[in-house]
């Protein structure tokens, strides 16, 4: 019942006890503060998987009838058949309903913290990667021209038909992502200037080749001489192709799972500069 909601999961299973990694020491399968949740007959969640959750799904099912240990502490060595050479403290707690509100309130956070990910066009390719990013931690937001193209979507992709997507580009969160893989070139060359023009995005990705990056320089570099508002340096900031060239694959499948990659990196530097800024030189 691991992909149950986490309401559902409550309102199935009221008797389980919440494991909580209370602290993760060295190299550990996850951080401190992730937790499941084990009832007798179903777990949500996961702490990380291998021996370590095995003993403390067995001693949270062993609270269950009664025994086992409100807290544990677990070396993953070889005493245990890992080889992380970490150490975990897991925190054992019955459910109550004031627990299980603290657990949803803490998911609606974190859903509310997801980096906001707009996807401009729902081709094959849009369809793939809007698959791939549906259990990763973004908000993922589909725009399109075509009706029949937001069909067969994942459930929790938001999703807007529209004349115009690149009016949608002025929508996007600050420090939200813009990837544009529409059907036509015209388009993806005015969304991607409409893009380029906020400083505030965190990714600007365009499906394509190293040609069409030369094409759109040449055109931006026209609305610059024509318009005043094609400033070639945006063009640094465009991921041209989106999922890189290392792998040669053109199946929406890799290429999804390539620019999925490239989003999780993008975020997670993100993060650890941001970390940075907030640690105190002497």
């Amino acid at each position: 019942m691991r992909d149950l909601t986490l309401p559902a999961f409550i309102t199935a299973h009221p008797k389980s006890i919440l494991v909580e990694l209370r602290e993760a020491k060295g190299s550990t399968p996850r951080e401190a503060g992730t937790f499941m949740l084990v009832a007798t007959t179903a777990i949500w969640g996961t702490i990380g998987g291998g021996q370590f959750e095995y003993m403390a799904i067995d001693n949270a099912r062993a609270m269950l009838s009664g025994g086992g240990e409100a807290v544990m502490d677990i070396p993953l060595g070889p005493e245990i058949g890992q080889c992380c050479g970490g150490h975990t403290r897991l925190a054992f707690r019955p459910l109550t309903p004031e627990l299980a509100e603290m657990l949803e309130r803490r998911l609606r956070d974190e859903e509310d913290d997801r980096p906001a990910v707009t996807l401009f066009g729902s081709g094959h390719v849009g369809q793939a990667l809007a698959r791939a990013l549906a259990p990763l931690p973004f908000a993922v937001t589909v725009i399109e021209t075509r009706a029949e193209a937001l069909e067969d979507l994942p459930a929790e992709t938001e999703k807007h038909l529209t004349p115009m997507p690149e009016a949608f580009v002025d929508k996007i969160p600050a420090g939200g992502a813009a990837i544009i893989l529409t059907h036509d070139h015209a388009l993806d060359f005015l969304i991607a200037q409409r893009a380029l023009a906020r400083t505030d995005l965190a990714y600007v990705g365009m499906i394509g080749s190293l040609t069409k990056r030369a094409t759109f320089s040449h055109w931006l570099k026209r609305q610059g001489d024509n318009e005043g508002g094609g400033d070639e340096k945006m063009l640094s900031r465009l991921v041209l192709p989106i999922g890189g060239t290392a792998v040669r694959d053109k199946r929406p499948a890799v290429i999804a799972a390539l620019v999925a990659a490239e989003l999780l990196e993008t975020y997670a530097a993100r993060q650890e500069q941001a970390s940075k800024r907030q640690i105190p030189t002497a």
